[in-house]
């Protein structure tokens, strides 16, 4: 194997080179790069599937269990925040102890976790339950990536992200139809059930095909303080994303203020301390590269526009145009069916032409599409809005991938998991802050039209609680209508209600163009990855 330029970040001056021990295939089915991908994919479809599946199902599982809102908010937000804290350090494991035993053990965890919540008959144990869904899904999640990368040489690297970004991509926008489906004609237990066979089959491709890779020089131990002050800092960022909105804390509360001051100065400290540690959890020098740096930010902006911009659309298509959601999923396909057509397709376009002309175009694409989002109508009819979702998927889906290529493929063999983890958490994060920024921008737009428009159809005029009240419901597009409201009235009502939840989400997805406009600009800050060819440099397809 030839010699791969590397960053430092053992202090050995650069001597040992990042090449991984044991990364020819071995004879037969183990190893096969092929094979491989299509082991990670079936682990790490349960995972992307289980961030929308669920949601369908909170209905009917606050209705079973008798939850309060808040309790069946925490079914979504407990799995989260477990993701989102525990990545970057699931990604170590896998760099210490290797990829193969962390990808396992995350696939068995998450399948168990699965079905002992549809076997839960409390909310308390469904959310205790989903924390442990996070926990593991955050060890799959960046070992899968690491596995793709010492298993595929360079050239057939990007073909493979692609369609690991096609299968998340597909299994995030199906998982409304699926749990629709699962609910509408089973019960609620089977959107988790459903992991358990999935799960089996995982382990059993996993023990058969996945062959162990490990870098010559991966840690030898573990950033103990590091992990303690990076997890913290995730936290409290995600929390204060989470409890931002105005029908929580708000973003000029001061335990809002107090838990974003608290991650900055985590934050702060945790890069100081990275600094004076032998085994940093996350070498700094990863980011001496602009390339990657420029992939996370990347990363963090496409999830802000397009986790953030879709949002809203499920509220549009089921509260404004009463659509079931099982038909809400299904005028969601041309985002996925261009995502699921265009990811293997942009990850030969970025083996032939490098990044960054795709990446800026797939930007712009979602920019467009975005802008084409803000112009939708309660009227509007489902050709004007397939065109902009499929404009939006096909924009997506060379960022995915090259995003991806972009972080993993620049950072050191050695560090593959902590890459991985930094791809994931951008995302996690970046949707995050993308929910809470553009539902910082709609409740805004809502409450500034909301009386105006209340007053111009001529209807009573509401009290302060009233209007408070009636700004919450129509932020996700619900009238307010009172039982016993005459039809005329409610008629009116209804009216008002949809015109300021467009108004709202057409202000959100011109913010959401503009940020992926900004995108556009990272993006041609990216270049191919300098280490991808440390992974698999023998292996043959």
């Amino acid at each position: 194997m030839t010699s791969q330029t590397t960053i430092d970040t053992t202090g050995s001056g650069g001597k040992a080179p990042a090449t991984p021990s044991g990364a020819t295939p071995g004879k037969g089915l183990r190893g096969h790069p092929w094979l491989t991908l299509i082991t990670v994919a079936v682990g790490v479809m349960m995972v992307a599937l289980d961030g929308t599946i669920v949601a369908i199902a909170n209905p009917a599982i606050q209705k079973d269990l008798g939850a309060t809102f808040a309790q069946v908010q925490w079914i979504t937000n407990g799995y989260f925040l477990a993701l989102a804290v525990s990545l970057i350090t699931a990604g170590k494991l896998g760099d210490r102890f290797g990829h193969r035993q962390t990808f396992l053990i995350g696939v068995v965890g998450f399948a168990a976790a699965s079905g002992a919540i549809g076997l839960s008959d409390s909310i308390a144990l469904v959310v205790t339950f989903r924390v442990l869904q996070g926990l593991f899904g955050a060890l799959l999640m960046p070992a899968a990536l690491g596995l793709l990368r010492a298993t595929f040489p360079a050239e057939k690297l990007n073909m493979a992200i692609g369609i690991w970004g096609m299968v998340i991509g597909a299994s995030t926008a199906g998982g409304p139809i699926l749990g629709g489906v699962l609910v509408e004609h089973v019960n609620w237990q089977s959107v988790f059930f459903i992991n358990v066979p999935v799960g089996v089959l995982a382990v059993v491709l996993g023990v058969w095909i996945l062959l162990d890779h490990r870098a010559e020089n991966a840690p030898r131990s573990f950033d103990i303080l590091g992990i303690a002050l990076l997890s913290t800092s995730v936290f409290c960022l995600v929390w204060a994303l989470i409890k931002a909105p105005p029908s929580e804390w708000g973003w000029g509360d001061a335990k809002t203020l107090a838990f974003l001051g608290a991650s900055v100065l985590g934050f702060a400290l945790f890069a100081f301390w990275e600094t004076k540690v032998k085994e940093p959890l996350i070498p700094l020098a990863l980011f001496r590269s602009v390339a990657l740096s420029a992939g996370v930010v990347l990363m963090v902006l496409m999830a802000i526009a397009f986790m953030g911009g879709l949002f809203f659309v499920t509220f549009y298509l089921q509260n404004v145009h009463g659509m079931s959601p099982i038909d809400a999923g299904l005028h969601l396909l041309p985002l996925t069916g261009m995502m699921i057509v265009g990811s293997p397709l942009a990850g030969a376009m970025i083996t032939k032409f490098g990044p960054r002309v795709p990446l800026a175009g797939g930007m712009a694409l979602t920019a467009i599409a975005m802008y084409g989002m803000s112009t939708l109508e309660t009227d509007t009819g489902s050709g004007i809005m397939s065109l902009w979702f499929a404009l939006l998927g096909l924009g997506l889906a060379p960022v995915m991938v090259g995003a991806t290529e972009v972080i993993v493929g620049n950072a050191p063999m050695e560090l593959s998991g902590v890459a991985g983890g930094l791809q994931q958490a951008a995302m996690q994060i970046g949707g995050s802050l993308g929910t809470a920024v553009l539902g910082a921008v709609m409740a805004s737009k809502v409450n500034s039209d909301l009386a105006g428009n209340w007053e111009k159809a001529g209807l009573p005029p509401l009290t302060p609680g009233q209007e408070h009240q009636a700004s919450e419901a129509v932020q996700v597009g619900v009238p307010p209508v009172a039982p016993g409201t005459p039809d005329a009235i409610a008629a009116k009502i209804t009216g008002v209600a949809h015109d300021t939840f467009i108004s709202g989400m057409s202000a959100a997805s011109l913010v959401a163009a503009g940020v992926a406009v900004v995108a556009v600009l990272v993006a041609f800050l990216t270049k191919r990855g300098e280490n991808a060819g440390a992974g698999a440099g023998a292996a043959h397809i």
